[in-house]
């Protein structure tokens, strides 16, 4: 039976995973103060445009279902 893996992975310690995401965190571009705001009120709209839009799609669901299942509707 052959090995499905061609290399084996040599495992770190602890302390050099710790140095290895300090140096991977120094490498980020952190978004400044105005490109962060500008990020929030584009997600915070479109949290509120969705939930309005399932909140409607629900409510006219619900009278459906509900004008269907009491008769009222033919």
């Amino acid at each position: 039976m052959s090995d499905t893996r061609s290399e084996k992975v040599e495992r770190t310690g602890p302390v050099t995973f710790l140095r290895q995401v300090v140096a991977e965190l120094r490498k980020v571009v952190w978004p400044t103060q105005e490109q962060l705001v500008t990020y929030f009120v584009v997600v915070l709209v479109f949290v509120v445009v969705m939930m309005a839009f399932i909140s409607l799609l629900d409510l006219g669901l619900g009278r459906l279902a509900f004008a269907l299942f009491s008769g009222e509707l033919f």
